[in-house]
Formats: C-alpha cells, sequence, structure tokens
C-alpha cells in the first residue's frame, strides 16, 4: 500500500485555565487524536464549535505548539525538525483561511498577497513572475484585472478565491482549509466548494477540510473524521458517515441536518450544550447528551475500534 501523505498519532494539546495564579491548571483541548490522510485525498473534519477542529488544523502545521506520540510528513518527522527545516518544509503545506477579509491586507494589491509566498521560497523571480500571478488567477477563475484590485474592491467570495490562490501559490501537496466556507453566502459557498474540487482534480493536492456543517464535508470529502471535545469519534467513507453514522453523536449532526436528517434520525437530537473543558464527564465525553448511555460508558474513555465494515467507532455499544 501506499503510504500515507500525512501521519497524526496521540495529538495533543492543552491551555492554560484563566481562573487566576491559584487556581492556575491546564484544560485539555485536543486528546489523542489521531488520524492520516492519504495522497490527492481530502479528509473532512466535522464537530460542533469548541470541540477542537481548528487547534487540531494549525498544530498540524506548526502554527501552535502541542504534542504528540508522532508527527510524520512524507515520512519527516515533524517534532524533531528545527525551525528551519520546518520553514523548507513549508512551503509543502498551507493553509486556507476560514474569514477572507481578516487574511488579507487591506493596503495591499492581489498581486502584493500572491507575490509574498513566491518572495518568501524564492519561486518565480523576475521576468517569471507575472506569467505566475497570472496563472494563479487563472487556477481561481479570476479575471487577470484583479491583480491591481484591493480587498475592498472585491467580494466575499472574490477574495476567497485569492486566499486559496496564494495558498497554492508555492505548489503544496497538503492544504489544510479551516472553516474556508463557514464565512460566505450559501450560493457562494457552493462555487468555492466546486472550485475546490476542481482544483484537486487538476493539480493533485490532500487536505484536511475542516468544518461544522456535515453536509458540506460530505460533498467534498473522501473520508471524514468526527471529534467531539477533542476526541475522535468516528472515522470512515464520507458517504458511509453521512448516510448511516455509528456513532450517536454522528448520528446527532446527521439529524441537525435541515432536510435529509429531519427523515433519517428523528430519535437522536442534540440536547444540552457540551460540557465544559474545566470539568469534563468521565468516560467517553459524550455520555452526558447520550440517549444511548449506558453506566458503562461513565466508566472508561472507549478506544477508537475498527467496525467489520472498516470504520472506526468510540463507542461500547455495538447494538444501536
Amino acid at each position: 500500500m501506499t503510504p500515507p501523505l500525512f501521519e497524526v498519532h496521540g495529538l495533543r494539546k492543552s491551555f492554560p485555565d484563566g481562573g487566576g495564579l491559584l487556581r492556575r491548571r491546564e484544560l485539555e483541548v485536543l486528546k489523542d487524536v489521531s488520524f492520516s490522510i492519504g495522497e490527492h485525498e481530502i479528509l473532512g473534519m466535522v464537530g460542533e464549535s469548541g470541540s477542537g477542529k481548528s487547534t487540531v488544523g494549525k498544530s498540524i502545521l506548526k502554527l501552535m505548539d502541542s504534542q504528540s506520540d508522532a508527527m510524520r510528513f512524507r515520512g519527516h518527522d515533524l517534532n524533531t525538525r528545527t525551525k528551519g527545516q520546518l520553514k523548507a518544509l513549508r512551503k509543502d503545506m498551507q493553509m486556507i483561511f476560514q474569514d477572507p477579509n481578516s487574511s488579507l491586507d487591506p493596503r495591499r494589491r492581489v498581486r502584493d498577497s500572491l507575490s509574498e509566498p513566491l518572495d518568501t521560497h524564492g519561486l518565480a523571480t523576475g521576468p517569471a513572475r507575472e506569467p505566475r500571478l497570472l496563472e494563479l488567477l487563472d487556477l481561481v477563475g479570476l479575471h487577470p484585472a484583479y491583480l491591481d484590485r484591493y480587498p475592498h474592491q472585491m467580494s466575499g467570495g472574490q477574495k476567497q478565491r485569492v486566499g486559496i490562490a496564494r495558498a497554492l501559490a508555492v505548489d503544496p501537496s497538503f492544504i489544510v482549509a479551516d472553516e474556508a466556507v463557514s464565512a460566505l453566502d450559501v450560493s457562494i459557498q457552493a462555487q468555492i466548494l466546486n472550485l475546490i474540487s476542481r482544483i484537486r482534480d487538476k493539480v493533485g493536492i490532500s487536505m484536511l477540510f475542516i468544518s461544522h456543517d456535515l453536509s458540506v464535508v460530505r460533498f467534498i470529502s473522501d473520508r471524514i473524521i468526527v471529534l467531539y471535545m477533542g476526541r475522535v469519534m468516528e472515522v470512515g467513507v464520507a458517504d458511509d458517515v453521512f448516510f448511516d453514522p455509528a456513532h450517536p453523536y454522528s448520528r446527532s449532526l446527521v439529524a441537525a441536518e435541515p432536510t435529509l436528517g429531519k427523515a433519517r434520525q428523528e430519535t437522536v437530537r442534540l440536547t444540552g450544550e457540551m460540557p465544559s473543558l474545566r470539568n469534563p464527564p468521565s468516560g467517553c465525553p459524550f455520555r452526558t447528551r447520550c440517549p444511548f448511555a449506558l453506566p458503562a460508558c461513565g466508566e472508561a474513555v472507549p478506544e477508537l475500534r475498527r467496525r467489520p465494515d472498516n470504520r472506526h467507532v468510540a463507542c461500547i455499544r455495538d447494538d444501536i
């Protein structure tokens, strides 16, 4: 089998609690998160706000400190790389941010924003620069005239296209898209999702696509990983997770869908709010909201087990 492009094992992340010096402690945001992403694969990551999705994306790109048992990109151990070595690898690992209004400098033209990553990595210098900039605009479906526009002269969808072009400027093989369409109108979301699909087919990138919207994740992804309170609840083929979810939390996400969910998962509804990280429940983190919870669910954190249908589920029950 072809080795995965990106491997993450036992990813953990804690933040200090802001409760004062005498009560200072660490809040666990990510707890033993493991997954892999294959060549040319889009892995979707879905979960409620506060589940740790964005923290995963920033951690694997080394934009924030974290701990892990292993983190490998093309066989390179990212945990042992120096800052200089990470800079060289970062050319192959880029990010598309959620809000194009904050990710683009309002004082810089599109030309300048696209040139910055090229300058950082010494690419497309001299006479090769202009053709490369035009190629990037064409790749994301923008007219050459946009090179000399400022962000305030573009719509939200157009600005996000520029953000995608900037991520692609250095020819990465892996991209983290962190809620890349959540700030856009629904009609524009569909255009950007179709654009990402076409780009994946054309240039062969791999991607971690992060979103709170399960239907969006299902549309764009090959596989889906479901995250809750910093733990992996389910991993499987996108259509399997969407049309036949195995974990009760995955079922509740499907039930929350405004159309299909009501017909398919009427009995699995999310009640209450996600527990506080300051006082997490014992055992399964979802048990306080789960309609299928048993007393045993509070005794130990369920392992992520492989099932006969080749999906992985963190639940002690096989009868639901």
